[in-house]
Order: C-alpha cells, then structure tokens, then sequence
C-alpha cells in the first residue's frame, strides 16, 4: 500500500507533498484543500496546480544537473 502511494504521488507530479512539506501539514491535507478549492472556484485551481507542477519539476530537474555536474569535477 505504500508503495502505491508513493508511485501515485509522484505521477502526480509531486505538488501537494512539496507543499506539505514546505507549509509543514499533511499532503493529504493539501490535496483536500485542492479538491474544494477546485469545486469552490470552479476548475481554476487547476492551472495553479499545474504551474506548481512545473515549478517543482523544473526545480528538481537543475537541483539533479548541479550534483551531476559537481560529481564530475571531483
């Protein structure tokens, strides 16, 4: 059952748990909040969603290249 829901939160792109950690509250939590907010303004959490996304991926992406590029040169 873990595993599942980590392969689930990281096909998910990783939004809600980066937020948990960073608010310091359960990703569960954060992706509740999602939900109602999504129903509550009508599907315009979505884009926000998605932009974090990107955020987050983009962020991990270059956190990765600079310890490659670092273990290189050592």
């Amino acid at each position: 059952m873990g595993q599942l829901k980590q392969t689930l939160e990281r096909s998910a792109f990783g939004v809600c748990s980066y937020l948990g950690r960073k608010i310091g509250i359960s990703s569960v939590r954060v992706r509740v909040y999602f939900i109602y907010a999504t129903f509550v303004a009508l599907g315009s959490p979505i884009i926000v969603y998605l932009f974090l996304a990107f955020w987050v991926n983009i962020r991990q992406y270059i956190k990765n290249s600079r310890l490659l590029f670092r273990s290189r040169f050592e």
